[in-house]
């Protein structure tokens, strides 16, 4: 599988070890989950992760992306490798206690899928900077443009973005669970 490391999601497939100094990594990260634990980037080493972005009051994109995310919840519900993260893009908004109720009305299973909220620059600044997550396949939008995106960003093992999937179109999930398969081999 390739790695990402442009926003502009240009495939890269890596010919060395040496090679993998120069991939895209995730920067750190902390935030509140639903539990009102802190999550932060380093406690995903060593498992795949899926990421979006999403917003509790959300009618449009947000039902169906979270639907299948809820989808990935039960297709990977006992593998421990495989962790799901939604980062709220609404954090004045989304709070522990709105996460929580969300996460209660939506049957989010806490050790699989974190609901993640905070400050909203720091929030914005993950989105952007780590996950690539609104560049749009290379159309960047503004520093204060509100972000809303319906992409799913797969990241491996080691913190390094390996795909990239439309959360709303069945057939992209279905290739996103089968690319997940793919990286537990590796």
């Amino acid at each position: 599988m390739p790695y990402y490391h442009t926003p502009d999601f240009t495939p890269h497939w890596v010919a060395s070890l040496a090679s993998m100094d120069t991939i895209h990594q995730l920067k750190k990260f902390v935030f509140k989950n639903q539990a009102d634990q802190w999550v932060d980037s380093d406690s995903l080493r060593g498992k795949i992760h899926v990421a979006n972005f999403f917003f509790t009051a959300c009618p449009s994109l947000c039902p169906r992306t979270m639907g299948n995310m809820k989808e990935l919840q039960r297709t990977f519900s006992s593998d421990n490798d495989v962790k799901l993260l939604s980062f709220s893009v609404l954090p004045e908004r989304d709070s522990v206690a709105v996460l929580r109720a969300y996460a209660q009305q939506h049957q989010v299973e806490a050790s699989k899928w974190e609901l993640l909220t905070g400050n909203r620059k720091d929030l914005y600044e993950t989105a952007r900077r780590s996950y690539f997550a609104d560049e749009n396949l290379g159309i960047r939008k503004g520093e204060n443009d509100f972000l809303h995106t319906e992409n799913f960003i797969l990241v491996d093992k080691n913190l390094r973005i390996r795909g990239i999937y439309n959360g709303t179109l069945p057939l992209e999930i279905e290739q996103l669970v089968e690319d997940i398969k793919t990286l537990k081999r590796e």
